[in-house]
């Protein structure tokens, strides 16, 4: 007989009857899940999202902060 010192050396026989309870045990509770859910429907309550900033924007926000990154921006683009 081969040892199975996690399981507290239990033989393979009682092994498998473990196993076997804890599958019924797994089934019953799946099904009893499963019957919960059909019976109460909860709604789907969404949060609001925050508003989301376009990229414009965030562009326009950028270039009021920093004018001096504005000027340097538009002088790159005539350069092409």
């Amino acid at each position: 007989m081969t040892a199975y010192p996690v399981l507290f050396n239990q033989t393979p026989d009682q092994l498998r009857r473990i196993g076997a309870r804890g599958g019924r045990a797994w089934g019953r509770n799946w099904r009893a899940r499963q019957r919960g859910e059909r019976a109460v429907a909860m709604p789907i309550v969404r949060p609001d999202l925050p508003p989301v900033e376009t990229t414009a924007q965030a562009i326009a926000t950028l270039d009021a902060q920093f004018p001096w990154l504005q000027a340097e921006r538009r002088a790159s683009r005539r350069t092409r």
